[in-house]
């Protein structure tokens, strides 16, 4: 087996890397405070990966990933992810939030429901989310904690580049949606 391949590319919330082997897309990072340290990022967790050009199949995904931190609305669920190294459950869990679109959120507790487990289960999701080794594309700040709050998150930044992230995709977070919400801006009352 060849080892991983890595790129970095501009995003609206800035540099972003995806590392991909054969099976498909293994990591993302998120930005973190310069190339560097995205580049050390890869390498911990993809010994001997190398910097490289993304095959086509990739460059189309890195296009949706740029859309979606522009506030467009692609459609990532095809893009080809290898999870193969995540413990089962783990999985489980990645396949429900990855079904979770642009603008939407669910906490913790209704994906432990979602996959048959008890609302307790929602620590155990948390975990997992925690562990996501491709953010955005398995889209972890999705995830709110009880009662819409924030909860955590891993990727450099924190709870803030989560609330950035929802809110370019016009995602509420604790707030009780109206009737105006589905209005255009136009014609919101003032």
């Amino acid at each position: 087996m060849t080892s991983p391949a890595f790129t970095l590319f501009d995003t609206a919330i800035g540099r972003c890397g995806l590392a991909w082997g054969e099976a498909g897309i293994v990591g993302a990072a998120l930005p973190g405070p310069d190339d560097a340290q995205l580049r050390r990022r890869f390498a911990e967790r993809f010994p001997g990966a190398t910097e490289s050009v993304p095959p086509p199949m990739l460059e189309a995904v890195i296009a949706a990933i740029v859309t979606l931190m522009d506030g467009g609305r692609p459609d990532l669920s095809g893009a080809p992810l290898d999870l193969s190294a995540a413990p089962p459950f783990h999985q489980r869990v990645y396949a429900v939030a990855r079904r979770i679109p642009p603008g939407q959120t669910m906490t913790y507790g209704e994906i432990a429901q979602a996959l048959g487990e008890p609302r307790e289960a929602a620590r155990a999701v948390g975990e997992a989310m925690a562990r996501n080794p491709i953010p955005i594309l398995m889209p972890c700040h999705r995830v709110l904690g009880a009662n819409g709050r924030p909860g955590g998150f891993s990727a450099p930044g924190g709870v803030e580049t989560k609330l950035k992230m929802l809110s370019i995709e016009g995602a509420k977070v604790g707030e009780t949606p109206t009737l105006f919400d589905a209005l255009p801006l136009a014609v919101k009352p003032r």
